[in-house]
């Protein structure tokens, strides 16, 4: 009887240990995974000629992978301060790849990650309802135009394209009195939309598919705006950071990109 008895705990005994044990291992790979598939939210500093393109294609990259994104538009020389700073920021996509290139020289960004992203281009932009419709920039010097907004060319690379442009064909100094400098690109626009001021040197990409009139200014006055992005040293999401950036260059991205004027790495201009 006590040998049933025995037997009987002992039986009772390794059922349990199975059970647990079989428990364990069926639950361990769906808390790995769970872990594993926890979305992130990126933060990405990115050009304010960035500010409808990437709006696209971080809402294509949330919904295919279920994570965030969270965009710091601005000027691009600006942004680059503030990650020199220590601001917490996982990708920066710059205006100009020489502003990428220097936090590379000082360790803050990770080297191989840097790749061109596309070529922007300039145009001189009136408001649709606008009476003036300059097809060419030397015509901006005429009396009629009182206000021209551009980007601050002190580190804004659309504001040193319009200014190598005007000094390309010799009316800098002549264009100077007039100037109305905004932060970045975006705000040089609005100053335009609102009315501050009677034209502005825009980007191509807040120029095609918005309301206003524009006309493209020629790339041989001005040095290429090539753009780069890289992933930030310091971010806490380099796996999802690198995704995101090869989103931007992939199949999903290039179309969008394209969609709104910048020539693509790979491809000329027209």
């Amino acid at each position: 009887m006590k040998i049933k008895r025995r037997y009987f705990v002992l039986s009772s005994l390794i059922a349990v240990l199975v059970a647990s044990w079989g428990l364990l291992l069926n639950t361990a790979p769906a808390t790995q995974t769970l872990i594993a598939q926890k979305p992130v939210t990126l933060t990405v500093s990115a050009a304010a000629d960035l500010n409808y393109v990437f709006k696209e294609i971080g809402a294509l990259w949330e919904k295919e992978t279920g994570n965030k994104v969270t965009f710091n538009f601005g000027s691009t020389g600006q942004l680059a301060q503030q990650i020199e700073r220590g601001a917490p920021v996982d990708l920066f996509a710059a205006a100009n790849k020489s502003f990428l290139e220097d936090l590379d020289k000082k360790g803050l960004i990770v080297s191989s990650t840097k790749t061109l992203y596309g070529r922007g281009r300039i145009t001189v932009w009136t408001r649709e309802d606008s009476k003036l419709n300059p097809k060419d920039i030397r015509e901006l010097t005429k009396p009629e135009y009182k206000r021209v907004a551009i980007a601050n060319p002190d580190h804004a690379p659309y504001g040193i394209a319009a200014r190598e442009a005007f000094q390309s064909v010799g009316i800098w100094d002549a264009i100077k009195p007039k100037l109305v400098l905004g932060e970045n690109i975006r705000q040089t626009q609005q100053y335009v939309e609102t009315g501050n001021v009677d034209v502005g040197i825009v980007a191509l990409s807040l120029s095609v598919n918005k309301p206003g009139k524009w006309e493209l200014i020629p790339e041989k006055l001005h040095k290429p705006i090539d753009q780069m992005l890289a992933v930030v040293k310091k971010s806490k999401h380099q796996t999802q950071a690198r995704q995101f950036a090869q989103f931007i260059n992939g199949p999903k991205g290039r179309p969008l990109m394209k969609k709104y004027g910048f020539v693509l790495p790979g491809e000329t201009a027209n």
